[in-house]
């Protein structure tokens, strides 16, 4: 199958599976590539966490912060299902940088993640991302927005309602008035900036390589991996990824390594338009779309 027949119809089964989507596989050992939409910006939810690890072990590395020292965390009392560790302790606690790193990626612990960014704010892990030559992923407010959209202000059985609003209230231009699906006032990216940074965390780049190395090892860690995770794991390879979700957006960025020395970077980010906050179903089509586009790449 050529590529222009695959991309029509994987962006047709898309589209009957009710998500819209930003898709790019890369072979980062040729740089041939192949998408679907990858430089439509989207809001990044969580997927901000991997420039906010590097940034702080860039720190650590020049000796402007102590991995091993201990920050006195408040715990987030979250009672509404989604949010991870810290964010639902109900004491204080207290906890080393270099944990709170593992938190933040591991399973996206949004308070382990205002931790670090009270040391680092959202503008200086941007400006380190510029600096490392990566333009298009912006970091604009701290984690715990991402826990205070209206699905937090719906019983359960009305969370839907969040979705619909989600969903329908968007403009043209991509803005939004839930300011964490507006793209000028959330932390954004596109599936090619994140695929840029991937290619800096595996390849040599301006990233240093011990940080490279330590955030490619946290990816490797990830616990959430409902999403791409199945697509992509087996015997033969190696899956490192992170996820990112709120409201109905849906995305996870990753590498896939082989046994066989193969190397691809893969960014899926997707916008569902189903209003329903659980969609097994919006997983499985987004990692057979990013499946589909790897192995036609793969044997191009």
């Amino acid at each position: 199958m050529n590529t222009e027949t695959l991309l029509m119809r994987l962006r047709a089964d898309l589209a009957d599976g009710g998500l819209r989507g930003s898709f790019l596989v890369r072979d980062l050992r040729t740089g041939h590539e192949v998408g679907i939409d990858p430089d439509v910006e989207f809001p990044s939810a969580s997927l901000v966490k991997i420039p906010l690890a590097a940034a702080t072990l860039e720190r650590i590395r020049r000796g402007e912060l102590d991995g091993a020292a201990a920050l006195d965390v408040e715990p987030g009392r979250a009672t509404a299902p989604g949010p991870t560790g810290l964010t639902r302790f109900r004491h204080p606690a207290r906890v080393a940088i270099d944990d709170l790193l593992y938190l933040t990626m591991a399973i996206s612990d949004e308070t382990a993640a205002d931790a670090l960014f009270a040391l680092t704010p959202p503008a200086e892990v941007t400006r380190m991302t510029r600096d490392w030559g990566i333009t298009g992923i912006t970091a604009r407010h701290p984690a715990a927005d991402l826990s205070d959209t209206p699905a937090e202000r719906f019983a359960p059985a009305d969370v839907h309602l969040a979705h619909a609003l989600a969903i329908n209230a968007g403009t043209a231009g991509r803005g939004h008035p839930v300011p964490q699906l507006d793209v000028t006032r959330a932390s954004s990216g596109s599936a090619r900036a994140f695929v840029h940074l991937l290619e800096a965390l595996w390849k040599p780049s301006k990233v240093d390589e011990q940080v490279a190395a330590r955030v490619r090892e946290l990816m490797g860690l990830n616990l959430l991996r409902q999403r791409l995770s199945p697509d992509f794991v087996s015997d033969a390879t190696k899956w490192s990824s992170k996820t990112g979700t709120v409201l109905n957006l849906r995305h996870e960025v990753g590498v896939v390594e082989h046994a066989d020395g193969g190397m691809f970077a893969i960014a899926a980010l997707t916008e569902s338009e189903v209003s329903a906050a659980i969609q097994p179903e919006a997983e499985v089509l987004m990692a057979r779309v990013a499946r589909e586009l790897r192995d036609h790449l793969r044997e191009g």
